[in-house]
């Protein structure tokens, strides 16, 4: 069974919104692995317009299933990194500009580059995982790179799914077969919702992990966060 990593991106955005604690993120990291989720991802961005810096230490301190930081490995998110060292770390190619993650790594140009930070990590005991879009090429570079595991972009997943769902999981469950082939690791994230995740689960060999939090967070509003987490996990099963 897939894990179901859940990303509190959102979360942080509320409460930034406001300049308070509420919500209290540290408070809803800990209930979400009361509910059921298997880890707790962060995505830091340069301008900390909703997880902040400050907030992955205290995360390192209370989460005890399995803690991802995402993020553009610029200086100073490797510096943090490395002083919190998350069970995982996802690299992702993310312009400071952009509003969410929109594209994978081109392992193949990037690879001297990636195969440095892959390094620096692994060396202090992190798991690393490459965010890459379902092309054998990218896939292959994560593995020539080092990296322990690819993240799948999914976004163009969601996309096509309503639409023609077989033709939307076809580049996914080739890039996932010779991912299993190769011997790298599979998670998958962006976009994954209650609509289309037991379909992307049940077609993708080997699936290990999924970071979802928009859509989570957002069905929460009606579902209320317990529940909706239980929901989550019954299209991985």
């Amino acid at each position: 069974m897939a894990r179901l990593s859940v990303n509190l991106n959102k979360v942080a955005l509320i409460r930034n919104a406001r300049g308070g604690n509420l919500p209290d993120l540290i408070q809803v990291a800990k209930d979400c692995e009361a509910f059921g989720a298997q880890g707790i991802t962060v995505h830091p961005r340069p301008d900390e317009r909703h997880i902040r810096y400050a907030d992955i230490p205290l995360l390192k301190e209370v989460v005890t299933t399995e803690l991802n930081i995402e993020g553009n490995p610029t200086p100073k998110f490797m510096e943090m990194v490395l002083k919190n060292q998350p069970d995982q770390c996802t690299l992702v190619p993310d312009d400071p500009s952009a509003l969410t993650s929109d594209a994978g790594w081109d392992t193949v140009k990037q690879a001297s580059f990636l195969t440095e930070i892959t390094d620096a990590l692994q060396k202090v005991g992190i798991r690393v995982s490459i965010f890459v879009d379902a092309e054998k090429k990218y896939v292959e570079g994560a593995k020539r790179i080092g990296a322990d595991r690819i993240e799948f972009y999914t976004g163009d997943y969601a996309k096509i799914y309503g639409n023609d769902k077989e033709k939307a999981i076809l580049p996914f469950k080739k890039s996932a077969n010779f991912a299993n082939e190769i011997g790298i690791g599979i998670n998958a994230g962006h976009d994954l919702n209650l609509e289309n995740l037991s379909f992307f689960n049940k077609n993708i060999n080997q699936l290990l992990e999924v970071s979802i939090g928009h859509a989570l967070i957002s069905d929460a509003l009606y579902f209320g966060l317990q529940n909706t987490i239980q929901m989550y996990l019954s299209k991985l099963k």
